[in-house]
């Protein structure tokens, strides 16, 4: 997994041992075996809007494949685990053909000569296109790469996945979605921001942050202050945002700490908090 900084912060590449490693899907109807659990979320939203030109000139609008299971694939050709996850991409697409649409997006650091030439060689088979920083904001942000947002038929996102995932996982996502049969159950979840960072405001825990000396009250209070103050560390988001984006940000993880002992110690907001940073709808 490449793990992208937030606010201009420096490229890192991370390796995610907890991933699993692309294992090929093959033309079989292969599924995880009993006893796995899928989640997806149980009040999904709808994927934002976007209309782009792909790398083959030709329109490319989430409109249009309304209807089909959809897999939005984050990805660069100079990330590692994105060019591995390719072949298996291209096996879903063509086993699914009619009922599933992949699209690749790839980030603005891409140079369209070179996303063209890995294209074109690996046999890429579902539409790529350029991405913004901006088009990858209304998404809440793309911490790492390869980032996945799996639609179900109405275009509403259900689940999220960061990093190489078994491509089995992705397979059995999309077919209990299609209403075909799985070997796995499906439990659904609340999204407090590890899907969409709008909803940061539902977390009752945020990563690196530590409530557990707070009364309940206390809690609420900090929880109110995390989602109410924007971070400093030019990602624009608020603090609990900033937590679940960038677990490593120190000047979120120094700030929320503050405010827990603020909170512990009884001192009041002397005014009211940085108004939260309004950005893009995440």
């Amino acid at each position: 997994m490449v793990q992208l900084g937030g606010g201009g912060r420096a490229l890192r590449c991370l390796l995610a041992a907890t991933l699993l490693v692309a294992t090929g899907c093959g033309a079989s109807a292969k599924v995880p075996q009993s006893g796995n659990v899928i989640r997806f979320v149980r009040h999904p939203d709808r994927a934002p809007e976007f209309e782009l030109e792909g790398l083959d000139g030709q329109p490319l609008r989430l409109a249009s494949v309304r209807g089909k299971v959809v897999l939005l694939n984050f990805w660069a050709t100079w990330c590692g685990p994105c060019r591995a996850e390719i072949p298996d991409l291209i096996a879903l697409q063509e086993k699914y053909a009619g009922k599933l649409q992949i699209i690749g997006l790839t980030v603005e650091e891409d140079d369209a000569g070179v996303v063209k030439e890995a294209v074109a060689r690996t046999g890429i088979n579902y539409p790529v296109a350029m991405t913004s920083a901006e088009m990858r904001l209304k998404y809440g942000g793309i911490a790492a790469l390869p980032t996945s947002f799996v639609l179900d038929r109405e275009g509403r996102v259900v689940q999220k996945h960061e990093g190489l995932r078994d491509p089995l996982l992705y397979e059995t996502e999309i077919r209990a979605l299609l209403g075909l049969p799985i070997d796995a159950r499906v439990e659904t979840f609340e999204d407090t921001g590890q899907v969409f960072l709008a909803h940061a405001d539902r977390a009752s825990q945020l990563p690196g942050v530590d409530l557990s000396k707070l009364t309940t009250e206390q809690k609420q209070a900090a929880l109110h202050r995390f989602n109410a103050e924007g971070c400093t560390c030019g990602c624009k988001f608020t603090l609990a945002q900033c937590r679940i984006y960038d677990r490593h940000c120190p000047s979120s993880k120094e700030r929320t700490q503050k405010i827990i002992e603020e909170v512990q110690r009884g001192v009041k907001e002397k005014a009211a908090p940085p108004e939260a940073p309004a950005g893009p709808a995440l």
